[in-house]
C-alpha cells in the first residue's frame, strides 16, 4: 500500500474531498453539523442519528472517500479492506455525554453508553460496508504519521491490500478528522509519506 488515492478533511465549519471544500456549516442552522453534512449530501442511513458524534463524524469522511472513489471497494475482497484510526481523547466526548445523563437520575442513557469505547466507530464503518479485514484504534499524545506507516507495513505483510486510516478527533464541539484511503496504486494519488500525511493534517 504505497498511494493516498482519497482523503476527507472535516473541522468545525467546513468538510473537504480531495482538497475541495464539499460543506460550509450554516451556524443559523437548527442541526448539527454532522447533521448538515448528512441531509446535504444526500445520504441516506437512519442508523445515523443514533449514533454518537465519534461514529457521525466517521461515517461521514468515510462515505465521502467512497463517494470519491466510488470503484475501490469492488477490487478487493471483503477481508482485505484494514481500518485503522486514531485520536488523542479516545470515546471521551461519549464519555462525558454518558456522566451527564445519569447525574441527578437514576437512569443512566444505554443508548449512550453503547458509544463509550472509541473503536465502536470501526464497527460502525464495517458492519455497514461488510468489510472484515484487520481493524485497530489507537489512542496517541498526537496525529503521528509514523504511526499510521508502521502499522500500514505490517498488516500490509498479512493480507490487507488496501486500508481506510486516520486521525478521528471530536471532542466537545472541537472536530479534527482526517481519513485517507491507501492503496498499492492510483491516478491523481499522492505518495504515501511522512511528509505528506502531515501536511494533510495540517489543512
Amino acid at each position: 500500500m504505497k498511494r493516498i488515492t482519497a482523503y476527507c478533511r472535516l473541522k468545525e465549519d467546513y468538510c473537504a474531498v480531495n482538497g475541495a471544500e464539499v460543506a460550509r456549516r450554516d451556524l443559523a442552522s437548527s442541526d448539527s453539523w454532522f447533521k448538515q453534512i448528512y441531509k446535504e449530501q444526500g445520504f441516506v442511513y437512519p442508523k445515523f442519528y443514533k449514533m454518537d458524534s465519534l461514529s457521525q463524524a466517521g461515517y461521514l469522511a468515510s462515505e465521502l472517500i467512497k463517494r470519491a472513489n466510488p470503484d475501490f471497494a469492488t477490487n478487493y475482497e471483503d477481508d482485505e479492506i484494514a481500518l485503522v484510526f486514531a485520536n488523542s481523547v479516545s470515546s471521551t466526548d461519549t464519555d462525558l455525554r454518558f456522566i451527564k445523563s445519569y447525574e441527578g437520575s437514576d437512569s443512566p442513557s444505554p443508548s449512550v453508553f453503547v458509544y463509550t469505547l472509541p473503536n465502536i466507530v470501526l464497527g460502525e464503518i464495517a458492519i455497514l460496508n461488510k468489510w472484515y479485514g484487520e481493524n485497530m484504534f489507537a489512542v496517541l499524545p498526537k496525529f503521528a504519521p509514523g504511526f499510521f506507516l508502521n502499522y500500514l507495513q505490517v498488516i500490509g505483510s498479512t493480507g490487507a491490500k488496501a486500508a481506510l486510516c486516520g486521525w478521528l478527533e471530536v471532542l466537545e464541539g472541537s472536530i479534527d478528522v482526517l481519513l485517507f484511503l491507501v492503496e498499492e496504486s492510483g491516478t491523481d494519488s499522492l505518495e504515501l509519506n511522512a511528509e505528506n500525511l502531515l501536511n494533510l493534517s495540517l489543512t
